[in-house]
Order: C-alpha cells, then structure tokens, then sequence
C-alpha cells in the first residue's frame, strides 16, 4: 500500500498574526505541523502496520507539503513519527495561491510520485489551523479524478478488494461511505489519538532528505498558481479587537446574582 499525506507548514496558532498585501504574514521559524494532520499521520501509519509483514515491507507512507523552504520543518515533524518519505514543492510562483491552487499543486506532486508507483490513498487533515478552509481535499479528489470521503471518525481499508470505507459521525447519526481506490480522505480530529516521536526516530529525521520540486518539477502550468491564478483574494483585513478588561466580581453573598445580571447584559442567556 502507498498513502500519500498532505501535511501543512502553519503559523503557530499562539502567536500573533496579521496580513500585508493580502496574505497572511509568516514569520521563519514562528511555523509548525499543522495539528490536525497529525490525525492524518497516525491513521496513515496505523493502516500500514496493520498489514501482513510482507505488505508492510512493500508499503510506502509519503510526506508531502507545499510552501517556501521553511515548510520543510512539517516534513521532518512527519519523519519524527515515522513516515518513509518527505516531498517539498516548493516555487516562487506558488506565492498568494489560494485553496484551488494548493489543491492543483498538491495533485500534480501525486501524479509526479505515481511515475514511482500507484498511489493508492492520498489522506489530509479536516482542516489547516490557518485558514480552516477544509476544502483542499475536495479540490485535489477533483484534480486528480478520484471519490472523496471527508471527515472520517474512522476508516478501514481494504486493500484486497480495493475499497475504502469511511464512518462519519453526525449527532446521533453515523454515515457510513464506501469508495474504490484509489481515493482521497480527510480525517477528523476524532478518529485516533496521534502517536509521540520517540528518540530513535526524532534521531533519524535528522539526516533523512527533504525532496524538493520545482513546478516545473511536477509538470504545472504556473499560471494556475499563486496569485494569477487566483479564484478569490483578500479584500480587507483588520487587526482582532484587543480584550477588554476582565470584570472581578468578589461575592459577598450575591455572587449569584451578579453572574445572571452579566449573562442577561450580555445577551449570553
């Protein structure tokens, strides 16, 4: 089995952030793994371990992110816990790609990596911590041709019949979908609980390389990218409202009905 996982280099969620002309600014070394594709990550490599050791041997689970060089540092959280392999794309021109140019990048880097064989599931996160978009996958299932099953709470695949069976669960209802491989998946932050690096793999990272393509590398036009090839742009931004002051209350006996007084102000009953 070959997994495929779109991982994303995001600006940590702690820190302050803005816009400049329009795009979100990012600070070197102020990034970090997107959480959330760490579910993507474990569910990548618990579907690898649960194959028979001669399977196991001939699987493949492949990094693969796009950004500018600093993006590499999502790559080698993903060595850290155990993938095989680690793509960058990365190119001047990708600069203010919105999701559709993402998605096309991201699926002309599977068609690049198919030259080496098939690749059988192609798995990302529900969401980027950035942009909470969560349509970048439905854009590369789109680009590449293949069934999307998003927001899997659990996914089994059965390599033998070549099927993928995603459960989502909704309220109290739980949706199961089925599709052919190859497909694309988005998992949600509830299908696993995703694995610690230990020391001999965080060790091995380190000297493991960081493949890194051009455009020109996976066959794209750059005129589908970045900004030209835009099919939205950020018109305004505005710096989030400072916090007011918090309000202490000391209860002396109507501790009660000062709170029910502050949720009727407020409007929060």
């Amino acid at each position: 089995m070959r997994i495929v996982v779109a991982v994303k280099y995001v600006p940590d969620i702690q820190s302050e952030r803005g816009f400049a002309d329009g795009r979100v600014e990012r600070v070197p070394d102020d990034g970090t793994l997107n959480e959330l594709d760490e579910n993507a990550l474990e569910a990548a490599l618990s579907l690898v371990e649960a194959l028979g050791e001669e399977e196991r041997a001939a699987s493949e689970v492949v990094a693969l992110t796009v950004g500018g060089p600093d993006a590499a540092a999502a790559v080698r959280k993903a060595f850290q816990l155990g993938v095989d392999r680690g793509v960058l794309v990365s190119d001047d021109a990708i600069a203010g790609s919105d999701y559709a140019g993402t998605a096309a990048v991201l699926a002309a880097a599977v068609r690049r990596l198919e030259q080496d064989g098939p690749v059988d599931l192609v798995l990302a996160g529900m969401a980027a911590l950035d942009g909470l978009g969560s349509v970048v996958p439905s854009f590369v299932a789109a680009e590449l041709g293949r069934p999307h099953l998003a927001f899997a709470d659990r996914l089994e695949v059965d390599a033998a019949a070549g099927t993928a069976r995603a459960t989502c669960d909704v309220g109290h209802v739980s949706e199961e979908l089925e599709a052919p491989l190859p497909a694309v998946v988005s998992v949600s932050d509830h299908i696993n609980q995703p694995r610690f690096p230990n020391f001999r793999l965080i060790m091995a990272a380190r000297g493991k390389p960081v493949e890194q393509w051009s455009l020109a590398d996976v066959g794209l036009d750059p005129s589908r990218v970045g900004e030209a090839g835009a099919r939205t742009r950020t018109v305004r931004a505005e710096p989030r409202p400072e916090r007011p002051e918090a309000e202490v209350v000391v209860d002396k006996g109507d501790g009660g009905t000062a709170l029910a007084e502050f949720l009727i102000r407020n409007e929060l009953v």
